[in-house]
């Protein structure tokens, strides 16, 4: 149903490419204003090309093709005051916050014995304290606001089963699991809902060559694990405009008495 955001400010982390950038000309296509954040900019470690100002700049474009606003920030999920500094700024623009989606997130294909302290300290920065950073940034506003909200938290198959060789992405995205879990029920008096989505395999840029080639390597120290995952369906991956589908549903009101959900978006993976 086109338009079910009109008049709706959405905010956005990971925004410069992939799934962040899907959600953003998602819901403006349906109507809203976008707050998007990105580091846009290196990040140590990751086995994928970082994402850039020019990244930013092509989802701030793709979005004003649709007439709708759009205010950008490079800006580090693991700064709270920083966070919290620009959503600040968009409201004040904007005149509200409705919806929050914390997308921005990291990935290290490693075995157990060759993951470093960083490695994980990297993922619990980013995939859980930046996505709590996310919430205390932005739930506020939508407290003071009065309208209620929509909270989505981007998990992953990895928040629902386990990721082989990945065992600090698997503890931060159980970590999203349950805070969903824990918001939702503090922020549901005030009429704010919270969901988190759970994608498999994503044609990102995060998927790419790279990483696929740190995953073998992982792999090559347990084969029997390499079968975990299988879709039922093919392709084995989504777009992402197909888990901006299921974020647009569940920030609208067709979705607004769907709470403490976790939706998953991976064609059945979670079940092999």
């Amino acid at each position: 149903m086109a338009g079910r955001l009109t008049g709706k400010v959405a905010f956005i982390t990971g925004a410069a490419r992939g799934q962040g950038r899907a959600h953003a000309v998602r819901m403006a296509r349906e109507g809203a204003d976008i707050l998007a954040l990105d580091l846009a900019g290196p990040l140590d470690g990751v086995p994928y090309e970082s994402a850039t100002p020019e990244d930013l700049a092509e989802t701030a474009a793709q979005v004003e093709k649709l007439d709708r606003r759009i205010l950008t920030y490079c800006g580090d999920v693991r700064d709270l005051e920083g966070m919290k500094a620009f959503v600040e700024s968009g409201v004040a623009e904007f005149g509200r916050l409705d919806i929050a989606v914390a997308n921005a997130g990291i990935t290290i294909p490693a075995a157990w014995d060759e993951a470093t302290p960083k490695m994980f300290q990297d993922h619990m920065d980013i995939n859980v304290t930046g996505v709590w950073n996310t919430v205390m940034a932005s739930a506020p506003h939508m407290v003071a606001g009065g309208n209620g909200g929509a909270i989505v938290l981007t998990s992953s198959y990895a928040g629902k089963k386990m990721q082989p060789f990945m065992v600090h992405y698997t503890a931060s995205k159980h970590a999203v699991t349950g805070m969903t879990r824990a918001f939702a029920a503090e922020l549901g008096k005030h009429g704010i809902r919270v969901n988190s989505v759970h994608p498999g395999g994503t044609a990102t840029p995060m998927g790419g060559e790279d990483l696929r080639a740190a995953l073998e390597h992982a792999t090559a120290s347990h084969p029997r694990l390499a079968g975990m995952g299988t879709t039922f369906l093919e392709p084995g991956y989504a777009e992402p405009e197909q888990i901006a589908d299921a974020v647009a549903f569940l920030v609208s009101d067709e979705a607004k008495f769907i709470t403490a959900e976790h939706l998953s978006i991976d064609g059945g993976m979670q079940h092999f």
